[in-house]
This record gives C-alpha cells, sequence and structure tokens, in this order.
C-alpha cells in the first residue's frame, strides 16, 4: 500500500511544506514516515516515495544508504550506534567496542540472538568530548547516551529486555 493511502493526512502535510518544483526535497521527511511502523524502508516503499516525487528510486536509495538514520533492511529492535570516530577513539570508543561485541556475544554490524539489538560504529554523533557515546533508535525515537561504559551499557540493554519481555 502506497504512503500516500496509507497516511494520507501526514503526506500532503509534507508535501505542503515545499513548492512543487521543489517537491523532491520531501525525500527525507517521507523516507521517515515509511520507516516509522517496521523500522526500515521497503524497495517497495522507495519506489513509491521515488513516484510520488518524480525522482529516480535511485536518487532516493543513495540518501537511504548516506544517512544513519535511514535503513533499508530489518535488523533489531533496538539500534545501538556507536561513534567511533578519531575524537571518540581517542577517548576509548575502539576499545568500548570491542568489550561491548564480546558482552552481546555478536560482531559490528550484527544483530542479537534475540533480535533486541543491532550494533553498529558511525561517525560523528556530535559529543566527542562525551565518548564513549551511542544513540538508540528504536520506533519511539532516538535516545542519547554519553559517557557510557560497557558495565552501564549492558545494564540499558537488560532494562531494555525486561522491558520487552514484560509487553510481550
Amino acid at each position: 500500500m502506497s504512503l500516500a493511502k496509507k497516511y494520507p493526512k501526514e503526506v500532503k502535510q509534507i508535501l505542503a511544506k515545499y513548492p512543487p518544483e521543489h517537491k523532491r526535497s520531501a525525500v527525507m521527511p517521507l523516507l521517515y514516515l515509511a520507516q516509522r511502523e517496521g523500522g526500515y524502508i521497503t524497495k517497495e516503499a522507495m519506489q513509491d516515495i521515488a513516484d510520488t516525487l518524480e525522482i529516480s528510486v535511485t536518487d532516493v536509495g543513495a540518501v537511504v544508504g548516506f544517512y544513519t538514520l535511514y535503513h533499508d533492511k530489518k535488523e533489531g529492535k533496538y539500534r545501538m550506534q556507536v561513534c567511533t570516530d578519531l575524537p571518540c577513539a581517542l577517548r576509548g570508543a575502539d576499545q568500548f567496542m570491542e568489550t561491548l561485541c564480546a558482552n552481546l556475544g555478536i560482531k559490528v554490524g550484527e544483530t542479537t540472538p534475540d533480535g533486541l539489538i543491532t550494533l553498529e560504529a558511525v561517525t560523528c554523533l556530535a559529543a566527542c568530548d562525551k565518548a564513549p557515546m551511542f544513540q538508540i533508535q528504536s520506533a519511539e525515537g532516538i535516545e542519547y547516551h554519553e559517557d557510557m561504559t560497557v558495565d552501564k551499557t549492558m545494564e540499558l540493554i537488560e532494562t531494555l529486555k525486561k522491558a520487552n519481555v514484560e509487553v510481550k
């Protein structure tokens, strides 16, 4: 089902923000809308957005591929994105990531066996002085966690696990 049929009010509001000759600028909010429900953007949704904005599906896919906030495949319920750029690495981000992977039993880019956490390395979350730090993306939004230790992170993951058991 197309976004316009599934979310007619939202699509109309998004498109109304842009002059018709610049409607391609609506690509990011439409991608966010498409991703909201399932946590990722399907090929069908990318095609739908391309058709709506009269741009190529390659252009839409390029935006999805460039920004770490958009995903083109289903993974963990929570995406934990650890900043590993140079300033964060100098504050221990690489060791943090290595130890976190060992504790979770996965590698960077993988999802925990329970399907809860996908661990990703990203560049620059704008908190270099508070590294190690990460953001967690979920259907509820984005949460930032700064000055983290592996122990504090594992406690947070346990809290997420408990909350998801209670929901089921």
